[in-house]
């Protein structure tokens, strides 16, 4: 996701998005790096990583090679960019009816869903004062799927869960 954010603000030249998207991007990958050094089983994730990263390279060759017109591989990669944000922004929620099953927010995550309302709120502003559709209708869904979790965790109270109960008790 920082990649494509970060070739869409090279594209359109916005240091912003250039700038947050760099940070996020190193950041990804002394995660990655870290996750693998530490990791028991290094071999699945090695090979998902050179899957991402060819996928990564085919996505590169796509948009810098089949797609010469400036304006239409910036139209192209803003659309891609959008739909991956919202399918981000969507993750979460798909534990949703396990949520409302066990009555528990015990599988979401608090601060998770702070920061993801802060950054999504960010960005749409953003998107707006700059009137760029690709930035703000994505970042949209980011608003109100956290809206969504912060009454699930009203809802559902951390520490309301019921307590486990072997089943020889």
């Amino acid at each position: 996701s920082n990649l494509s954010w970060l070739g869409y603000g090279c594209l359109k030249q916005d240091w912003t998005l250039i700038a947050v998207n760099t940070v996020g991007a190193a950041l990804q990958t002394l995660y990655i790096l870290a996750y693998l050094y530490y990791s028991p089983v290094k071999r699945p994730v090695l090979l998902r990583s050179v899957l991402l990263l060819a996928v990564l390279a085919a996505g590169y060759g796509y948009f810098t090679v089949l797609i010469a017109d400036p304006q239409t591989r910036l139209s192209c990669l803003g659309l891609f960019c959008s739909l991956f944000t919202i399918g981000m922004y969507l993750s979460p929620l798909a534990d949703l009816a396990k949520i409302v099953r066990s009555k528990s927010t015990r599988c979401l995550s608090f601060p998770l869903t702070v920061t993801t309302f802060l950054a999504s709120t960010s960005w749409t502003l953003y998107g707006l004062q700059l009137h760029d559709p690709y930035i703000t209708v994505p970042n949209v869904p980011g608003i109100v799927t956290s809206v969504v979790r912060f009454w699930l965790f009203w809802r559902y109270p951390p520490g309301q869960d019921k307590p486990y109960r072997p089943l020889n008790a």
